[in-house]
């Protein structure tokens, strides 16, 4: 068994607890308009082995030390499910913590990659079924099926909601994520990323239509700004 990598990051800062590799999956069926990754939509021939990821990892056990350790991100690491499902068990073995960066869009078999992992963070696109089916190309019913594994798993959750000017950038829809999130069990941090534009060019190289061209960039004080109102909604729901 091979799985399709784009790339593998060592010294990961962002995408979990402590110092993290994190391994980039080929793989997505959602096109979002704000995607920085577009170069991952598809998914390539298969480049590693579980046994060659292993060894991979292992050589970097000594920087994880109590919190750190790698990351399965993408593209979206869920179609690739049978893949990550054999790997989390050999890092398991070597005792080494494994966070899932998803959407929550995969192919299935949730509760079995669940068990394995021991931190989900989930990418928010849109707490509306029309708001999300717009940004994404996609239905929600597939990241709402995970999102009901993810809270029979009991695993830690950290969230992200990308805040994009025209949007998701009003109380309205802060609102809205507070109750939505409030459904969702063992959420440990919540983060606004404020939409960039890096990673524009990929387009252009990619021969892809870029449908955010002449989007702006989000203010980052407006940004902060909706996420104190938020934080304060999310901490009055949850008592």
């Amino acid at each position: 068994m091979r799985a399709s990598v784009n790339s593998i990051e060592t010294f990961g800062l962002v995408d979990g607890p402590g110092i993290r590799t994190v391994i980039f999956f080929n793989g997505c069926r959602l096109r979002c308009k704000y995607c920085h990754n577009p170069e991952m939509w598809n998914m390539a021939e298969g480049n590693y082995t579980v046994c060659e990821l292993v060894e991979k990892m292992k050589r970097f056990k000594p920087y994880y030390k109590d919190i750190g350790g790698v990351t399965y991100s993408g593209g979206e690491p869920l179609l690739q499910v049978d893949f990550l499902i054999e790997l989390s068990k050999q890092l398991k073995k070597e005792n080494i913590n494994i966070a899932l960066d998803t959407a929550g869009c995969g192919i299935g078999k949730y509760d079995k990659i669940l068990e394995l992992v021991d931190l989900v963070i989930l990418d928010i696109k849109h707490v509306d079924l029309n708001g999300y089916k717009e940004l994404t190309g996609q239905e929600k019913t597939e990241s709402l099926k995970f999102i009901e594994a993810l809270n029979n798993s009991n695993k830690k959750v950290w969230i992200r909601q990308v805040i994009i000017p025209d949007v998701n950038d009003t109380e309205e829809y802060v609102k809205k994520l507070a109750v939505f999130l409030k459904d969702i069990n063992n959420i440990e941090k919540i983060e606004f990323l404020p939409y960039h534009k890096m990673g524009s060019e990929k387009y252009e190289k990619l021969g892809i239509l870029n449908q955010y061209k002449e989007k702006l960039e989000m203010d980052k004080e407006k940004c902060n700004k909706l996420y104190d109102k938020f934080i304060n909604l999310y901490k009055k729901l949850n008592g």
